[in-house]
């Protein structure tokens, strides 16, 4: 009986766990370059009772054990905008940003540019080319990006085409490795950071989230009814319990 009260425990706090990463994927719905986060999860065998003079012999109990999350890298959709400091990249590759904590990673491609002429997320983090920050002119004007990643202007009136910067685009031998630091930023992590040759950038266009809002809610509601089914289990198993004792207790006159 008490196996029973562990065993609903054990899957009650996985549930909690597992419904604060699908509350977190819906929160970030439209969230551009989001990438939805997924629990795992694996049996955990308790060990059998260490006496033999058990008849039948003790069954070992399975528990349930998050094991932790993966991430979801697949494309997000691309969205229109028309915008030329919108960028979208095809691909695996994330554009460099610098941060006040140092350098991080990001696939939110909806930049501005600050009051110095710096090209910024919309956070204000400096998005960085091969050679730094990137910067333009006050007389700068029809910017222009590549497939990939150079950025050009057409300067002045004289209308001659200047190269003002290249994005710098990495990718990684193992996403999964990426820490999230919050506001749609990667830490490196245990990862390794490589120029990226592949992925293509793609102007006037915004990555949306991969995130699948009814599949996620589906989600949630098969989670709600499991913790509940969970608490019946184990209000019924109580039950039992309070019924044995009292049985128990029970004198014969």
């Amino acid at each position: 009986m008490q196996n029973a009260l562990l065993v609903g425990l054990s899957r009650q706090m996985t549930l909690e766990r597992q419904m604060d990463v699908i509350a977190n994927n819906v929160a970030n719905a439209n969230t551009n370059g989001f990438k939805a986060d997924h629990s795992l999860f694996e049996e955990y065998l308790n060990s059998k009772a260490h006496e033999d003079n058990f008849l039948p012999p003790d069954r070992r109990v399975s528990y349930v054990l998050d094991r932790g999350t993966f991430r979801d890298m697949a494309q997000g959709p691309l969205e229109a905008t028309k915008n030329p400091l919108d960028l979208a990249i095809e691909g695996a590759g994330f554009m460099v940003v610098q941060t006040p904590a140092g350098e991080r990673y990001t696939r939110e491609g909806n930049l501005q540019l600050n009051s110095q002429g710096q090209l910024v997320t919309a956070n204000g983090d400096l998005v960085l080319g091969n050679n730094g920050p990137i910067t333009f002119q006050q007389t700068d004007h029809d910017i222009t990006v590549s497939p990939d990643g150079t950025i050009t202007v057409v300067e002045g009136t004289n209308r001659v085409d200047s190269i003002r910067a290249k994005l710098r685009i990495v990718s990684f031998d193992d996403p999964q490795k990426l820490v999230k630091q919050g506001s749609n930023l990667y830490e490196v992590g245990s990862a390794v950071a490589q120029p990226d040759t592949k992925s293509t950038v793609l102007q006037g266009y915004i990555e949306k989230s991969n995130v699948h809002s009814v599949v996620e809610m589906t989600r949630m509601v098969e989670v709600m009814r499991a913790y509940t089914q969970t608490a019946n289990m184990l209000q019924q198993q109580s039950d039992l319990h309070k019924a044995a004792i009292e049985k128990l207790a029970d004198v014969p006159a």
